[in-house]
């Protein structure tokens, strides 16, 4: 599929890190952007300097995600495409000092990470068909979840944060296959150790030492490597229901 300024692309946590690379890298190939996220300061300034449309959303609530993509869907007379970078990722082991894991928190990222990303994913697909088929193959749209290595290498403290990425990478697939008949490909990104607002809180030192367990490219991964991929999952009209790496070789101690 083409990018270009018949194009529409919901970005959700595009107002930092990946999804802010991701909404700038789409919006200057063309694409009409919509930014959601929950940082209206943020997310109204990019958007602005982008001229792209910003939607203060909350992903893990279905009224707010419906509200913002029926708005903006009717605005530009559809979708097609969606990149899904919203997510937290707090730190907390099963057991840490005789006390259990704090049922609120792992229900938090998982509400936030698997559950808005599919929530998302599905209310946006169900107005991707009705969009026309815009290639002989009869494409109308694409999505692309954000995964992470943690899903496979989810290291001390992670469990839930690597549950909620597990279940982006175990749904990537099945939702790949329902959509299959209505022209959607399906696709997710499993990034490594990448420059965002996280890491870039931690001092230089640190952020050095992180990127030297890397094992080539020795360094952390740029958020425009990022965007760069999800480009190509667009362009390429082959690439679907799979899952991809973007790690740089790395795979995650349990420390």
């Amino acid at each position: 599929m083409e990018i270009n300024g018949k194009v529409s692309a919901v970005v959700t946590g595009g107002a930092s890190g990946l999804g802010e690379a991701t909404s700038r890298m789409l919006s200057s190939m063309g694409a009409k952007v919509a930014i959601f996220d929950l940082d209206a300061d943020k997310g109204l300034a990019i958007s602005k300097e982008i001229n792209s449309d910003f939607y203060k959303v909350d992903v893990s609530d279905i009224n707010s995600v419906k509200q913002a993509v029926l708005s903006f869907s009717k605005q530009n007379e559809g979708i097609q495409i969606v990149v899904n970078c919203a997510g937290i990722g707090p730190a907390a082991k099963t057991v840490s000092r005789g006390e259990a894991h704090p049922n609120e928190l792992f229900a938090e990222v998982i509400s936030i990470n698997l559950i808005g990303s599919f929530n998302v994913a599905s209310v946006c697909a169900a107005e991707m068909v009705k969009n026309r088929e815009y290639s002989e193959d009869g494409f109308r749209g694409v999505i692309v979840n954000t995964a992470s290595v943690a899903a496979y290498d989810g290291q001390i403290g992670q469990v839930a944060y690597a549950a909620s990425k597990g279940g982006i990478v175990g749904m990537t697939l099945p939702m790949a296959r329902d959509l299959s008949d209505k022209g959607i490909r399906v696709c997710s990104i499993a990034p490594g150790l990448f420059l965002t607002p996280l890491l870039e809180s931690l001092p230089e030192e640190v952020q050095e030492s992180l990127g030297k367990q890397v094992p080539f490219p020795s360094r952390l991964g740029k958020p425009t490597e990022f965007s760069k991929l999800v480009v190509q999952i667009i362009e390429n009209d082959m690439l679907n229901g799979e899952v991809i790496r973007l790690d740089g070789a790395i795979r995650m101690a349990p420390r």
